[in-house]
């Protein structure tokens, strides 16, 4: 079993070239045009996204940074799959609703929030090349979203009324620090739903499971089979 760091450090410098340093003149929209593949996406009809394949060079998108992100938005995990499907079959869920995506990555949730009726759509990401990636599948999928390059999770709540969360909880830190942010959400009345094809540091204690589905999985799938994952409601604040 693969968790998301360890799969992403094997896929992403392996390439066969080496990595080249990042100018202001880079176009990492023009690269991932050119370099990624526009490819449906498999249980959402008429979905595609720009996603990676063996000759699809993503080392050169981190340059010779070494603290450069990993380019965990050009893969299929099961956390945002699951997370999109279910919403596309219960649209309710966020029509007619203010939307945040957080951890947007190629940006499917948000865009498959816009298309199930959201009033508005806001996708974060701390990887500034997923938010450029996300802006041309956005695009691709003839729907407008509003991208925000920032890590929220030490912030206050945002003015929302749902927060959609797909594959956070691959990082026992990041899963604390998500967790956190998450209970702030719910405590001024913000509705949580995360997606996880069940990763260990998944709080499993705190959720609850509405939906679970088979899904693809980059990580945990990586022989192309799908995986079991869930989609999960934060509903109570724990009293401090």
């Amino acid at each position: 079993m693969h968790d998301k760091t360890e799969r992403m450090t094997s896929v992403s410098t392996d390439d066969g070239t080496q990595p080249q340093k990042r100018t202001s003149s880079f176009d990492a929209s023009a690269f991932i045009a050119r370099n990624l593949r526009l490819s449906p996406v498999p249980g959402l009809a008429n979905i595609q996204l720009y996603t990676a394949h063996s000759g699809s060079r993503l080392s050169r998108l981190g340059g010779t940074d070494p603290d450069a992100p990993a380019p965990y938005w050009a893969y299929g995990w099961g956390g945002g799959a699951v997370l999109a499907r279910h919403i596309a079959e219960n649209p309710d869920l966020v029509h007619g609703r203010r939307v945040l995506d957080l951890g947007t990555g190629s940006g499917l949730v948000a865009i498959i929030a816009v298309k199930a009726g959201a009033t508005s759509v806001v996708a974060a990401d701390i990887d500034e090349n997923a938010i450029v990636a996300a802006r041309l599948n956005a695009s691709a999928n003839g729907v407008a979203i509003d991208l925000l390059h920032a890590d929220l999770l030490d912030g206050a709540p945002p003015v929302v009324d749902i927060v959609l969360a797909g594959d956070l909880f691959y990082d026992e830190a990041l899963a604390k620090r998500a967790l956190a942010f998450f209970e702030s959400c719910r405590a001024t009345g913000i509705d949580v739903l995360i997606g996880d094809p069940y990763r260990v540091p998944l709080p499993t204690a705190r959720l609850r499971c509405i939906a679970e589905y088979s899904v693809p999985d980059f990580g945990l799938g990586s022989d192309g089979s799908e995986v079991r994952a869930g989609v999960f409601s934060l509903d109570t604040v724990p009293d401090r």
